[in-house]
């Protein structure tokens, strides 16, 4: 049986669980097609209140899946990460943490997954 794509997946880092789940947005124009495709992951520590919601906007130089690449698919001309895979979520995760996000703080933080994008591709990179 086949997983349901929106449903949180658990990743484990010690002694906490985090859930996590990769989302695609974008904007229908009239003349048809999609324009301003984003590809997020949203994270929290299971039991906090806070939520880290990471973007990747499509941009010059910045590819999200477009009716072209795939689901999950990020990257630039350096390289893709597939945000699907547990080890690019536990990367993401470990970048916002060293960046300062407080997963007890009831509210959600929004970051530009662009920035983070050079210190997980390159952990991300390294591991394989």
């Amino acid at each position: 049986m086949s997983r349901r794509e929106r449903k949180a997946r658990r990743l484990l880092v010690g002694d906490d669980t985090y859930l996590w789940s990769v989302g695609h947005t974008h904007r229908l124009p009239e003349g048809g097609g999609y324009e301003d495709c984003t590809e997020s992951v949203t994270l929290r520590r299971y039991g906090a209140r806070g939520r880290l919601h990471i973007a990747f906007a499509s941009a010059p130089g910045h590819y999200v899946p477009d009716g072209i690449l795939e689901s999950g698919a990020v990257g630039t001309d350096e390289g893709f990460l597939n945000l699907y895979e547990p080890g690019t979520a536990r990367a993401l995760l470990d970048t916002a943490l060293a960046h300062g996000w407080d997963p007890d703080d009831p509210t959600t933080t929004a970051l530009d997954g662009w920035t983070l994008f050079p210190a997980v591709h390159t952990h991300r990179t390294a591991e394989s």
